[in-house]
C-alpha cells in the first residue's frame, strides 16, 4: 500500500537536498500565523501528483487530492478527496473518491461520492457509480452508469444499466 503523504515528504526532502541550499545562509523569513477559515481550507485542499514518468503498481490511498500524470495499476482510494487523471495519465484501477475527473485513459470502475466527469480527451472502459455524471462531447466511454444517490458501495451490484441487453425488444 502506498501512502501519498510519505511519498510527498520523501520527494520534498530530496528536492531540498538537491538544491543544496543551507537554511542558515538564507535570510530569516517572516511568517504570519492566522486562523482564518481560508487558511484551514488551503491545507485540506492540498494535492499530490504522480508525475508523467512515474509508474505505480499497487494500492494508492491518501487524505488529499490526487493528480495522475503517469501510470497507475491497482486500486485508488481517496475517499473525501478528488482524483484527476490528466491527459498523459494511464490508469488500470478501480477508483473511490469524492470527485473523479478523467482527461486521459482509464480502465476500471469508478465510484464518485459527488460526481464523475469524463472530459473530451477522456477514454474510459469501466462502470461508473455516482449521483452526477458528465460526459463531454468527444469523450469515449464503454461501460455502465449507475446514478442512484443514497445507495452505498454499489460497485459490482446488479442494478447498473446494461445497454447490451436488447432481448426484450422486437423489430418492426
Amino acid at each position: 500500500m502506498i501512502d501519498m503523504k510519505q511519498i510527498k515528504e520523501n520527494v520534498s526532502s530530496k528536492i531540498k537536498n538537491y538544491q543544496g541550499q543551507d537554511e542558515q545562509s538564507l535570510p530569516p523569513r517572516e511568517t504570519k500565523k492566522t486562523s482564518t477559515p481560508s487558511a484551514k481550507k488551503s491545507t485540506n485542499d492540498s494535492s499530490a501528483a504522480i508525475g508523467a514518468s512515474i509508474k505505480i503498481r499497487g494500492d494508492v490511498t491518501g487524505d488529499e487530492n490526487l493528480i495522475i500524470q503517469g501510470e497507475v495499476e491497482g486500486t485508488i482510494n481517496v475517499v473525501g478527496h478528488n482524483v484527476t487523471i490528466s491527459k498523459t495519465g494511464k490508469v488500470k484501477a478501480n477508483i473511490n473518491a469524492k470527485q473523479i475527473i478523467v482527461e486521459g485513459v482509464l480502465s476500471g470502475d469508478m465510484a464518485g461520492e459527488e460526481k464523475v466527469i469524463i472530459r473530451q480527451t477522456g477514454n474510459v472502459h469501466g462502470n461508473i457509480i455516482a449521483p452526477r455524471v458528465t460526459l463531454e462531447d468527444g469523450a469515449l466511454f464503454k461501460g455502465s452508469i449507475e446514478m442512484e444517490p443514497g445507495k452505498e458501495d454499489l460497485l459490482g451490484s446488479n442494478n447498473s444499466i446494461n445497454t447490451s441487453n436488447t432481448s426484450g425488444l422486437k423489430s418492426a
